[in-house]
């Protein structure tokens, strides 16, 4: 593959990517199970579309400046909604955990917990 041939993939898969990660992000907020499982799977598709041109020549795909902004947007996307399926799994195991009197088995940090208040505050219109 050429040098520009592959610069227009590498572009393609990020854009690609940032939109399952804004799809994931929507999916997350709406708690959609098939949404959520959906772009799992595309998000794995598109990864192995990124491992197979990180080999491309022995040298990879050619990052541009456009390419690594999206790939630094694309890695905090990621994080913010790994945070959030953090929350969403701490909520469900304390909920879990006062259902069944157990104790918790999964606990979110302080910083989850706010970012947590937080979203919910946010919800009811009000603040921390």
């Amino acid at each position: 593959m050429t040098a520009p041939a592959a610069a227009g993939e590498l572009h393609e898969t990020l854009r690609q990517m940032l939109a399952v990660l804004e799809a994931e992000r929507q999916a997350l907020a709406g708690l959609d199970l098939a949404a959520i499982l959906g772009t799992a799977r595309d998000k794995d598709r598109l990864c192995a579309v990124l491992d197979r041109g990180a080999g491309v020549g022995g040298d990879g795909f050619p990052l541009d400046e456009e390419c690594r902004g999206m790939l630094e947007t694309a890695r905090r996307l990621n994080e913010t909604n790994r945070q959030v399926r953090n929350i969403i799994a701490a909520n469900v195991a304390r909920r879990l955990g006062a259902l069944t009197g157990a104790p918790q088995l999964y606990r979110a940090g302080t910083k989850y917990a706010l970012v947590a208040a937080g979203g919910a505050a946010a919800r009811r219109g009000g603040s921390i």
